[in-house]
């Protein structure tokens, strides 16, 4: 029942092309824009957003980022400083360490993984700006009705 879903998601995770890669040595200053696939054994400080839908993103146990991620797909197992969202799937391998918010679809958390900040699913997030402050009734305040 579940496996054609979960073996495409895994099938498209695995063919990513990584077409960009931030080696071990580097450190970059600014935000970085991209399509495709991008691995980051590296620094970045700055945010990371992808451009396209089919975007993802891997980070290795070396990698850091000190900024805003927002991509499509994401495997991380280096640290994060800042929210992260993954509009479509999270990894978050053991080595893995969030200092922020991360909002998702469908996470995957191994053992070990660390966040500090909240996990928020992105259908909740939508819920929770549509709904209106105060509970009514009628258009009067529940409270005001005794």
């Amino acid at each position: 029942m579940f496996r054609g879903r979960k073996s495409k998601q895994h099938s498209r995770r695995r063919n990513a092309q990584i077409d960009t890669l931030i080696g071990k040595g580097t450190v970059l200053r600014g935000d970085i824009h991209f399509k495709d696939g991008l691995h980051i054994d590296g620094v970045v400080m700055g945010n990371v957003i992808a451009e396209d839908e089919g975007s993802m993103l891997t980070m290795s146990e070396n990698g850091r980022i000190e900024g805003e991620v927002r991509v499509r797909c994401i495997v991380l197992n280096g640290e994060v400083q800042g929210d992260v969202h993954a509009l479509e799937h999270i990894e978050l391998a053991p080595q893995a360490r969030v200092t922020g918010n991360v909002y998702y679809s469908l996470i995957e958390m191994a053992m070990g993984a660390e966040v500090n900040g909240n996990l928020v699913h992105q259908n909740e997030v939508a819920e929770s700006e549509s709904e209106p402050e105060a509970d009514t009734e009628g258009g009067e305040p529940i409270a005001d009705k005794a």
